[in-house]
């Protein structure tokens, strides 16, 4: 893809992302309480849901009409170019009247991520990277910490009901017992988003799908960050384990979590 059809993604993946924002926003104001269903085992749905990823993948069709879309909801396709979309990542925060989500929306040309926005709506933060041309939240530019120690760090680390909690349990010993500090807050893509601004040092999770990823790992790397190669294999379409940090904690974190 030339340089100009990627700034046109870029550019719109911002507008889009403003919007989405504002509309989770709107509708997480307005909310009743409990007005969701499970699609899973602790897998929430919240209406507003499917009314953010149709607005986005609506606005993605008008613009870009031969991409590709996946979101999370809705599924989709991939191909060439393909945008990844998280119309709500923390819906279980979201249904339960707590204001830690966001909408997050990546862009994948090539199997490589190009671009990629978070919007946090309760924040009023908004987080945009463009791959070569650094990471910024609300248009300032981002780096990640400056953290060498571990024993100075604070690591996210996520779980899903997809792998047995023990896995995770041993997870979280193996990486305590180096000294770091550990949360858990319910969404991904805005504990990436942590750590390319440097609030956090690292998040990894076993088991997570790409719409929480897409864009969140992308922001890390262009910040000063390392990630790990989430797309080998099938990432883009089944998952895979995550590992973000500031490369100083790369060795350490990945020998902890087991992830590479």
């Amino acid at each position: 893809m030339n340089e100009s059809e990627a700034k046109r993604r870029y550019d719109a993946a911002c507008a889009i992302g403003r919007e989405a924002g504002e509309l989770a926003r709107r509708m997480f104001e307005a909310r009743e309480a409990n007005t969701f269903v499970m699609k899973g085992h602790q897998d929430y749905l919240t209406e507003a849901d499917g009314a953010v990823e149709r607005l986005i993948t609506g606005r993605i069709n008008e613009l870009f009409p031969d991409d590709f879309v996946l979101g999370e909801e809705g599924g989709g396709a991939i191909g060439e170019n393909t945008w990844i979309i998280d119309p709500i990542d923390g819906t279980a925060n979201f249904a339960r009247g707590i204001p830690h989500f966001c909408v997050s929306i990546g862009f994948v040309s090539g199997g490589i991520r190009t671009a990629g926005i978070i919007a946090n709506p309760m924040a009023d933060e908004f987080y945009a990277a463009r791959r070569g041309g650094g990471a910024t939240l609300n248009g300032k530019p981002m780096k990640i910490s400056g953290i060498t120690d571990i024993r100075q760090s604070t690591v996210e680390l996520g779980w899903s009901s997809r792998l047995p909690m023990s896995d995770y349990i041993a997870m979280v010993q193996r990486v305590t017992d180096t000294g770091a500090g550990f949360l858990r807050r319910g969404s991904g893509a805005l504990a990436l988003a942590d750590v390319a601004a440097g609030r956090i040092d690292g998040y990894a999770e076993l088991h997570i799908n790409s719409w929480d990823i897409a864009a969140g790992l992308l922001l890390v790397e262009e910040a000063g960050g390392w990630g790990n190669d989430f797309f080998a294999g099938e990432g883009m379409t089944r998952g895979n384990p995550v590992l973000a940090c500031v490369p100083a904690l790369r060795a350490v974190l990945s020998k902890t979590t087991d992830i590479a």
